[in-house]
């Protein structure tokens, strides 16, 4: 009979709290879930894996005060941070899910819906994303910042970026939710092809002047994101940047 790994999470909140109950469905024996402000001298005694689940600049202090031993792995969930910040321990590792986890029910689920994971360190790690069904890479420690840049990008610019498309739709009386299909498709057509392919519209046509009715038709304070994404576009196309007559428009 094969025993259950036994894993202690640190950190109550939504990461802690979705890898708690990925974990436990996946058949892994959760023996608590602790707080920072909880006694963690012992935290990986008789277990497997500790996970630290807390905010990135709490992380090292709660690894500190972990009492040493050279069973357990201690392991963080931080998408930026490396292996350093876990300190002296004989066997750490790094377990970053890339995705969202906006409450610890949705979180599980999504933990366990074959997933991708930026893992390093001990081995262990890859037990991790196996057992919940995902698929893992790794990521150096001198990298980490810019891998969790470009996840920042996929995410939070993306919902950043639908907040722009939200404030110009209503101001014209569109239900901004019309448009989601239109971003969703676009995803599935980088999947598909790449980004460079899967680009349309006026930047890819060179079709300037289509470019400056919308920026004549929308609010000045949406100009300078605008201009910064369409450059952007600009790029996947030959690298050239955009047409100087784009700039210095008169307020809308």
């Amino acid at each position: 009979m094969t025993v259950a790994p036994r894993v202690r999470v640190i950190g109550p909140g939504r990461a802690g709290g979705s890898f708690a109950g990925a974990l436990r469905s996946a058949g892994w024996d959760v023996v608590g879930l602790l707080g920072s402000d909880d006694d963690l001298a012992d935290a990986g005694h008789g277990v497997d894996l500790v996970l630290v689940a807390t905010p990135d600049a709490a992380i090292a202090d709660v690894a500190a005060r972990i009492e040493p031993r050279p069973e357990p792995v201690i392991a963080h969930v931080a998408g930026s941070l490396g292996l350093d910040v876990l300190g002296g321990h004989p066997r750490t590792a790094c377990v970053h899910p890339l995705v969202a986890l906006p409450d610890a029910v949705v979180g599980a689920s999504r933990l366990a819906a074959g997933t991708w994971f930026a893992i390093a360190g001990d081995a262990l790690a890859q037990r991790v994303v196996s057992d919940l069904g995902g698929q893992w890479f790794e990521v150096a420690d001198g990298d980490r910042a810019a891998y969790h840049a470009a996840a920042s990008v996929a995410s939070n610019h993306l919902v950043a970026l639908l907040g722009q498309v939200e404030r110009i739709a209503q101001g014209i009386g569109v239900p901004p939710e019309a448009y989601v299909d239109l971003a969703r498709a676009s995803l599935d057509d980088v999947a598909a092809v790449g980004a460079a392919r899967a680009l349309t519209g006026p930047v890819a046509r060179g079709d300037w002047a289509t470019v400056a009715r919308h920026l004549a038709a929308i609010d000045e304070s949406e100009r300078a994101a605008y201009l910064a994404l369409a450059a952007a576009a600009r790029r996947l196309v030959d690298g050239a940047g955009l047409p100087p007559d784009l700039t210095g428009l008169p307020p809308a």
